[in-house]
């Protein structure tokens, strides 16, 4: 897999997700990951030539979504919102995944 489709992949879920919670819930923080997910897609360009910077951009806002996306599934397991558990876990999964997909290519990068 190709880090900069996954990185495609990672920004549009968390804008359409975060759209969703923002229109359902009517929270501004809900905009957080949109706005994470358009500088995301900023970088998709820039990752598909090869530039390490954008790269290292995308892998700490990666990290940092995900390390986010913790307080509001712990908020909404709270509430019992079982479409904003469902919503977080989806923005954390793919973020998770992302990441994981990042490693990989540095570990590729690494060794050869």
């Amino acid at each position: 897999m190709k880090p900069h489709f996954i990185n495609l992949t990672n920004a549009l879920t968390l804008i359409i997700i975060g759209i969703w919670a923002y229109i359902e819930k009517d929270v501004p923080t809900a905009l957080i990951p949109v706005f994470i997910g358009a500088i995301l897609w900023l970088q998709v360009p820039k990752m598909r030539v090869g530039d390490k910077t954008a790269f290292y951009v995308v892998v700490g806002l990666t990290a940092l979504a995900a390390l986010g996306l913790f307080m509001p599934l712990r908020h909404e397991m709270a509430l019992g919102d079982t479409m904003g558990v469902l919503r977080s876990i989806v923005m954390l999964g793919s973020c998770l995944f992302a990441l994981g997909v990042y490693l990989k290519s540095f570990m590729d990068m690494r060794s050869a």
